[in-house]
């Protein structure tokens, strides 16, 4: 299998094994050093440890399914229905990977900004501004 098709296919697995809740599954595509942001919120994840245990603390009645997934070569966009409880939103997932094909990159971007939700603190940074400011 190419790079291309196996990058797809590890962004499909980063959605449906989060989805099925299957914490294993999900870790396993994970570099050691995994960085995940969310721009809206200015919150940062470093390393598959946070980053597990920020997806399995993750309040509420939430599903994902894959409207459309792009790839080339170790790099991957993701559109995603996001749905949290009755509400439904459109989500852009930006995934990079490394070397030995494990995502070691995520960036969530959600249709508006908003205040990250209490209770997460002791797993994320903030920073300050619209962007991010981690280097590729």
């Amino acid at each position: 299998m190419d790079v291309t098709s196996s990058t797809r296919r590890t962004a499909q697995a980063y959605v449906e094994t989060a989805e099925r809740r299957d914490w294993v599954g999900f870790g396993a595509l994970l570099a050691e050093d995994v960085v995940y942001e969310m721009p809206q919120t200015r919150e940062r994840i470093r390393g598959k440890p946070a980053f597990l245990r920020f997806n399995m603390e993750y309040p509420g009645d939430w599903h994902l399914q894959v409207r459309r997934i792009v790839a080339d070569g170790r790099h991957a966009a993701a559109w995603i229905d996001a749905r949290v409880g009755a509400g439904q939103q459109d989500a852009c997932v930006w995934f990079e990977l490394s070397d030995e094909g494990l995502i070691s990159r995520v960036v969530d971007y959600w249709p508006e900004p908003y205040d990250p939700p209490a209770g997460r603190e002791h797993l994320v940074e903030r920073w300050s501004g619209p962007a991010s400011t981690v280097a590729s």
